[in-house]
């Protein structure tokens, strides 16, 4: 029995996958720190650490997601017994993105190895440190037969898109993640799309704001705000706009020093292309805090910008680094048009004590997901869904939800032979007026 059916199979080849990571595992935070300086705390918390949870999790419960769920039958095929079962799709690609390189590839692949899938992996090439130690992994796991990655660019990338596919797995921006659609389409080929966007973040006036101020630091500079759902931009009232700023300020201060340059706790830009695209938005802004940058180093401070305009480039596209915009707002309805000014983001953060607050900026508002009086946390629960809703995704993982994305469910009805109700079979002749009442049960 090949792997694609064979549960125990699946099995033995996660634990051999986890412990070839437990041993690699200081070779994957040097590779993360060689590609931009990531802290190897940060890469524990946010990277290794992760996926051995998820490795864990998905070993110990791989036989219960895998067994065929019984469903109450329909009265109308009595009696039966219905199920529903969980079969591969087959063929699967995975194209991982920068940010999280190591996470954001291992994730996806645990689940599809899982339900059984073969799997194409492509690393993304703007980490190629952590590109080859996912190589070396992989090739010391699996059979190329199974699982296998494939390192390369762009043009890797599209001649793996041309092919076909039975699922495709993509994280990165919303304007790749139209052209994988695109293509996706030539097959009718299911996708999930794990996208960004503009994640909006509320500070109400009655906000704890020194535990905010905190909780947005780390959420916002963690990664050096290479996060996609970390907080875009932050809508604070105009009550409490002057004291919260003070507050970032020092927080900043107390966690990466009097010069973040100088600090190990703070990661670098991927590469020369976003740290100009990022450049590019400090142009023609109002900076309170940071502002400085280093070519060589690729380093950019983290950065408080106050009231940018709405159509400036901070606040026109996903900034996805160190920099920060505060707006502010005066009523609800003001709040309502600055966010809706933008595509449903992947995430929303609400700091607030007004529990009435609290519950209507979560019901008004579509988003992926997000946190109440907390940033970033909602992705580390592998019991809540993650993914996002519009422009921010299609579709969403974590935990058993990664192993049902990756699972076609088959419909199965069992029907008894003991005994066969005729109503159904023609002639129907007077059927209707006899039993029209007795049908409307069905």
């Amino acid at each position: 029995m090949s792997f694609k059916t064979n549960i125990n199979s699946r099995k033995l080849a996660l634990i051999k996958l986890l412990n070839v990571i437990e041993i690699h595992e200081g070779e994957i935070i040097k590779a993360l720190y060689d590609d931009f300086k990531k802290p190897a705390f940060e890469s524990v918390i946010t990277e290794t650490n992760y996926i051995i949870s998820e490795l864990k999790t998905t070993i110990k419960n791989i036989h219960s997601w895998s067994k065929p769920k019984l469903i109450l039958p329909s009265l109308l095929n009595f009696p039966s017994t219905d199920y529903i079962y969980k079969e591969p799709y087959g063929k699967v690609l995975i194209i991982a993105p920068w940010n999280y390189p190591y996470q954001l590839a291992l994730s996806p692949l645990i689940a599809a190895v899982a339900a059984g899938n073969q799997v194409v992996l492509k690393p993304s090439e703007l980490t190629p440190n952590t590109s080859r130690i996912l190589h070396k992994i992989i090739c010391e796991t699996f059979n190329e037969n199974h699982v296998k990655a494939i390192e390369g660019g762009v043009e890797v990338a599209q001649e793996l898109l041309s092919q076909r596919w039975d699922y495709i797995f993509f994280t990165g921006s919303v304007a790749v993640g139209k052209i994988v659609a695109l293509a996706a389409a030539k097959n009718l080929t299911p996708v999930t799309l794990e996208l960004g966007g503009k994640s909006p973040c509320i500070v109400e006036e009655t906000a704890n704001l020194k535990i905010a101020a905190k909780r947005i630091v780390w959420g916002k500079f963690l990664n050096a705000g290479q996060t996609c759902i970390a907080p875009d931009y932050l809508i604070v009232s105009e009550k409490v706009k002057s004291k919260f700023i003070d507050l970032l300020k020092t927080e900043i201060t107390l966690a990466y020093g009097e010069n973040p340059e100088q600090s190990d706790d703070f990661a670098r830009i991927i590469n020369q292309k976003n740290w100009l695209r990022l450049k590019a938005m400090l142009e023609n802004q109002t900076v309170i805090a940071g502002g400085n940058i280093n070519p060589t180093t690729l380093y950019i401070a983290p950065t408080l910008l106050d009231t940018p305009k709405l159509d400036s480039l901070a606040m026109s596209d996903e900034i996805f680094g160190p920099l920060l915009p505060i707006l502010s707002y005066k009523n609800e309805t003001n709040l309502c048009q600055i966010i809706s000014n933008y595509e449903k983001p992947l995430s929303l953060y609400v700091f607030t004590e007004n529990k009435t607050f609290a519950k209507k900026i979560i019901q008004e508002y579509s988003f992926g997901g997000g946190c109440i009086n907390d940033v970033l946390v909602h992705f580390a629960n592998n019991r809540l869904p993650f993914g996002g809703v519009g422009n921010s995704g299609i579709g969403a993982y974590h935990g058993k939800r990664s192993f049902a994305i990756f699972s076609h469910h088959k419909a199965i009805v069992k029907k008894g032979n003991w005994l066969d109700i005729p109503i159904r079979y023609a002639p129907y002749d007077g059927k209707l007026t006899r039993f029209g009442r007795f049908l409307k049960w069905f």
